[in-house]
């Protein structure tokens, strides 16, 4: 079967789709932390962001490698979710559902690119779905931390790092202010476990 017959083909396109409006969905996000002064969790998102920019460029160059040399079309039918909107506590949990609902469908794109013969392609499906169940973890620890109010209070010393300006200190909870350069707490890096941290 050739890739451009088969429902892997058009799977590749709804996944392209799906990462688009995720990273736009995350830009949204993004841009509401940045205006409420949450630089740092900003930051993450954007990070985030980025990387589903990246997804979309590697499915985007699996459709380009098609038997076809030029691909004018390809008709999709698939649901996105609409469901952020400005509560920032909200949104992180919003995400975290978001991206477990992706990983869901990336399996189930794997299995049929398994089916259809398309082993790289299911591959590609398999990391790509890894991916957002880390980004889902790491939504999901932001959402625990702000709602928790441990963003910047920990049970123990912690390294607190401005990003402006370099200063650390050693301390339960961050600064108000950097002592230093006087950047605002909400710049002050975000302390994620060891296995989200990116």
């Amino acid at each position: 079967m050739e890739l451009k017959d088969s429902q892997t083909y058009i799977n590749l396109a709804r996944a392209y789709t799906a990462e688009c409006a995720a990273r736009t969905r995350y830009e949204f996000c993004e841009y509401g932390f940045r205006f409420n002064g949450y630089e740092a969790i900003a930051t993450l998102i954007d990070k985030i962001a980025y990387q589903e920019f990246n997804h979309a460029r590697v499915l985007y160059m699996k459709i380009q490698d098609s038997e076809l040399k030029q691909v004018e079309n390809i008709d999709i039918c698939a649901g996105y979710p609409f469901k952020e909107k400005w509560d920032l506590l909200d949104n992180l949990k919003l995400l975290s559902e978001d991206e477990i609902d992706e990983a869901k469908v990336y399996e189930e794109f794997e299995k049929v690119a398994l089916k259809e013969g398309f082993e790289e392609i299911a591959n590609l499906f398999s990391m790509i779905r890894d991916v957002e169940i880390r980004h889902s973890k790491v939504f999901e620890e932001l959402y625990k931390q702000m709602k928790d109010k441990t963003l910047y209070k920990k049970a123990k010393k912690v390294a607190w790092i401005c990003p402006a300006c370099g200063y650390v200190s050693f301390d339960k909870e961050a600064w108000e202010e950097c002592p230093l350069c006087g950047t605002k707490q909400e710049y002050c890096e975000i302390i994620l476990p060891e296995e989200l941290k990116f």
